[in-house]
């Protein structure tokens, strides 16, 4: 018998908390126990990327990242991008740039573009492209997401310069 620890993370603004074994990785923990699908497992092994979330602010790969270690902790998926119906920039460029195919590494992408957009709201495209370089893409040559990216740079700076707020969890 395996005992559980009682954790409280705050998941997209939500305070959740939950009875979790000790060995329960964060992406099964948001997948199984909270429903939020979006965050993808796709290799278990960190190469991948499309579990990516942000723990406190900072990318992580929640298929190496305990649950208890959220413990006390903010974490953002992608479902906690969007305000309401309103989407996050990153998540409108995806869309107008066509930067996804099959969409596996889409919810991972977005949340490193989204760190990376935190850290350097003017990257360059080799910027972009190292930003993301720890998410896998099978399926497009990374160019479309890229300008997807970039789309998303200029929608932030727009945002600002009208004094708008963007959402950030």
């Amino acid at each position: 018998m395996v005992n559980k620890m009682h954790i409280a993370v705050t998941v997209n603004g939500k305070d959740r908390e939950a009875d979790v074994e000790p060995r329960l990785l964060l992406v099964h923990f948001l997948r199984e126990n909270l429903s939020l699908t979006g965050t993808h497992i796709g290799c278990d092994t960190s190469n991948c990327g499309a579990c990516t979330v942000m723990l406190n602010g900072m990318t992580v790969k929640s298929c190496t990242v305990f649950a208890v270690q959220a413990n006390g902790k903010k974490v953002t998926t992608v479902e906690g991008l969007a305000n309401g119906a309103k989407l996050h920039p990153i998540q409108e460029g995806f869309w107008e740039k066509h930067g996804l195919q099959c969409g596996y590494c889409t919810p991972g992408m977005m949340m490193a573009a989204v760190a990376l957009l935190q850290k350097n709201q003017n990257p360059t495209e080799e910027e972009i492209r190292r930003g993301i370089s720890g998410n896998l893409c099978r399926c497009t040559g990374y160019v479309k997401i890229v300008e997807a990216i970039q789309y998303a740079a200029e929608k932030l700076k727009e945002t600002q310069q009208q004094g708008m707020e963007v959402p950030a969890r």
